[in-house]
């Protein structure tokens, strides 16, 4: 397929297909039985005991309409927040879809949150019920106690038992779907109430909640079409938890709304397990992944060598979470015949440029501006700037449907980002002369060493392109004669050992890829590098490690 891109943009209107009233609940299950999708399997649940179970339109309809007259009936009411702490469950979806179809607000959270990460988004969000498992309860019990309009504890255990969610005064999650009415619709909302927050990592200050609106399904319709490529009958997945906005983006809100086969994968706590997803391809024929780069990498080392894994459903893949690397992309396109499409956004407005299906595809690029999205690179002062200069990333508002509506309860926070009509990212990028976008880092990240500001990024994609490399991550480190130099962070592939002959080899190797003043310094092998719960490395740790290890202990008095 051939796009004529410049067509596109003229025509489209990101508007044009979003109502006045909407409610997501009932637009994504009973929306889908009326238009003939009631049997189709809506998800394909499997977990690392290989547990299974599938569900269709029809019984996500009937039980997230008895789970939202439960939720009633206990009292919580529109515009009501809900926390989910949940794994990759079916129950996710069943709950959130509830939620929404009162008119209620879900949260989604990571399960690697400590009691302390639950607490403040209790707190801070005013939720008045979470739900989780035996498992995950504990931290909700030990927040529960300074968060006082924390009403209801709902825990599962399996539809039809109350085992181990009896004490305590939990709510049964088995009990509510049993003892819950299929006769409940839904709330008459209107697009643009509030669906759902979505918390930010906070790698620099507090987390953010990022507020959604009901409309979040159908806003990133050209995204769906023209990034994801979702076709009819396609079979999709991430393997990532749903705590984070990625997953629960593509493979629950799009995925859905696209009446498509969703593959839920639930490790249990444990990592990515590549051989088990290159053996979940074959099983459930997945047709549609998106994921990381590192797991791209993952699924690569699974596979190569291998020929009991079949990839012949799988027919398009997108990277996002972090750039993507040319030689990654080229090899992704070797091992599995697939061109992965990368692209670049955020919590508060997800991916807003992207490499276009049926457009060029330029190594290494972010892409262009999705249709309909305005996109300027601005300075400081909120000035353009030229092609080829670095720019902050900014989104006009009102070109795009699908951007927040605020933070919550953070007025001060909101006016930072909102600056007139435009959505200031903090993703530092340049133009070139075909309009491609080209990921420079963060604001915060940007480094200065040696009188040069330089991109860790940059620097990180020439470290994962040596085959020793397997992850990276480039900070500004002290140095005494050259006041700050760029330090990598490296984890080696299996089979390399640390070694210094290998990080001198390495860092040839960066010089021969870029500017010499680019190259690493400093080198250091790690087992693994810090990252938040949604997988982004924390550079921030990384640099005050380095900065603590020049400050003068003080003396003992």
């Amino acid at each position: 397929m051939v796009l004529d891109y410049k067509a596109l943009c003229k025509t489209w209107d990101p508007w044009r297909s979003i109502p006045e009233r909407f409610n997501l609940g009932h637009a994504l299950t009973t929306g889908q039985v009326e238009a003939g999708h009631g049997d189709t399997p809506a998800l394909f649940w499997e977990n690392c005991r290989q547990e299974s179970r599938m569900f269709t339109y029809r019984q996500l309809d009937a039980l997230s309409r008895r789970f939202a007259s439960s939720l009633g009936r206990m009292g919580i009411k529109k515009g009501d927040r809900v926390f989910l702490r949940l794994p990759n469950l079916p129950e996710f979806y069943i709950a959130a879809l509830g939620i929404s179809r009162i008119g209620g607000i879900f949260i989604p959270s990571s399960t690697q949150f400590r009691s302390h990460e639950v607490e403040y988004r209790l707190r801070d969000s005013g939720a008045v019920a979470a739900i989780t498992t035996p498992e995950l309860v504990e931290a909700v019990d030990q927040a529960s106690g300074n968060c006082p309009k924390l009403r209801s504890v709902i825990v599962t255990d399996g539809w039809g038992s109350d085992r181990g969610a009896t004490s305590r005064s939990y709510v049964a999650f088995g009990s509510m779907i049993d003892q819950g009415s299929e006769s409940f619709d839904h709330e008459d909302t209107r697009s643009d109430d509030i669906g759902f927050i979505a918390y930010t990592s906070g790698t620099t200050a507090d987390p953010k909640g990022v507020v959604h609106f009901q409309r979040y399904p159908i806003a990133y319709e050209g995204l769906v079409r023209y990034w994801h490529d979702y076709r009819p009958r396609d079979i999709v997945a991430c393997p990532a938890e749903m705590g984070w906005l990625l997953p629960v983006a593509s493979t629950f809100l799009y995925a859905l709304a696209k009446g498509l086969s969703v593959v839920l994968y639930d490790a249990h706590g444990g990592k990515f397990d590549p051989q088990r997803w290159c053996g979940l391809f074959k099983k459930y024929g997945i047709t549609n992944f998106t994921a990381p780069p590192t797991i791209y990498r993952m699924l690569m080392a699974a596979a190569e060598g291998s020929q009991k894994f079949d990839f012949g459903t799988w027919r398009h893949a997108v990277s996002a979470g972090e750039p993507l690397p040319p030689d990654t992309l080229a090899a992704i396109q070797e091992h599995f015949g697939v061109l992965p499409r990368d692209g670049i956004g955020m919590t508060e407005c997800m991916v807003y440029c992207f490499n276009t299906e049926g457009v060029k595809l330029k190594a290494g690029s972010c892409g262009l501006a999705g249709p309909g999205t305005v996109i300027e690179l601005m300075d400081e002062e909120m000035n353009p700037v030229g092609t080829g200069e670095e720019g902050v990333l900014c989104v006009r508002r009102d070109s795009h449907p699908g951007m927040m509506k605020e933070y919550w309860n953070k007025p001060d926070q909101t006016a930072e980002v909102f600056r007139g009509d435009w959505f200031y990212s903090g993703d530092v990028l340049k133009r070139d002369e075909d309009g491609y976008f080209w990921f420079q880092g963060r604001c915060d990240d940007v480094m200065k060493a040696s009188g040069y500001r330089i991109s860790p990024f940059e620097v990180e994609s020439g470290l994962v392109s040596h085959p020793a490399v397997l992850e990276a991550a480039a900070v500004e480190s002290p140095d005494p004669m050259r006041g700050l130099v760029v330090k990598a962070f490296i984890v080696l592939r299996q089979g390399f050992c640390p070694s210094e002959a290998l990080a001198h080899e390495i860092q040839e190797f960066v010089k021969s890829q870029m500017a010499p003043y680019k190259y690493p310094r400093k080198v250091e092998f790690v087992m693994s590098l810090p990252k938040t719960p949604s997988g982004k490395i924390r550079r921030r740790e990384l640099r005050e490690k380095e900065r603590d290890k020049l400050r003068p202990i003080s003396p003992i008095s």
